[in-house]
């Protein structure tokens, strides 16, 4: 049976959101980020607890469709998920999904970073991983 985990990295958090079988996609709360302490154990955790199979990350791309710094942060940070956990890794377009979670949990667009508890994180990964299981049918 299929568990997925949706990813949305980050620096200082790490948004995370769950499926499984039923391909509903949950918040599962976020982590360390990436210059955190803790971040890869934590990460770990959260594959091993929910039997992952499947990691899918958010791929910042440009609005042009362009790859910028960011999108190849994540592009090391993807290498690393393959060498630690051997899992399939599929990258999601997450244009705009930050400023849609934002505004889910009621938040505004110019509060970014403003959101210490990581609800808008998970929200984000949450999207992430909707927009991918929605192709799965496709």
């Amino acid at each position: 049976m299929p568990n997925y985990l949706g990813i949305d990295y980050g620096t200082k958090r790490i948004g995370l959101a769950w499926a499984d079988e039923l391909l509903i996609s949950l918040p599962a709360g976020a982590i360390p980020g990436v210059e955190c302490a803790g971040c890869w154990e934590a990460l770990a955790a959260e594959v091993a607890n929910r039997r992952i199979t499947d990691l899918v990350v958010g791929y910042p791309v440009h609005m042009d469709g362009k790859v910028g710094r960011r999108a190849q942060e994540v592009d090391g940070f993807i290498e690393q998920l393959q060498a630690r956990f051997g899992l399939p890794v599929y990258r999601v377009d997450e244009r705009l999904t930050s400023a849609a979670a934002r505004e889910t949990v009621g938040g505004k667009p110019s509060a970014k970073g403003a959101d210490k508890s990581g609800r808008v994180d998970a929200t984000a990964a949450c999207l992430i991983l909707r927009d991918f299981l929605n192709n799965l049918n496709t």
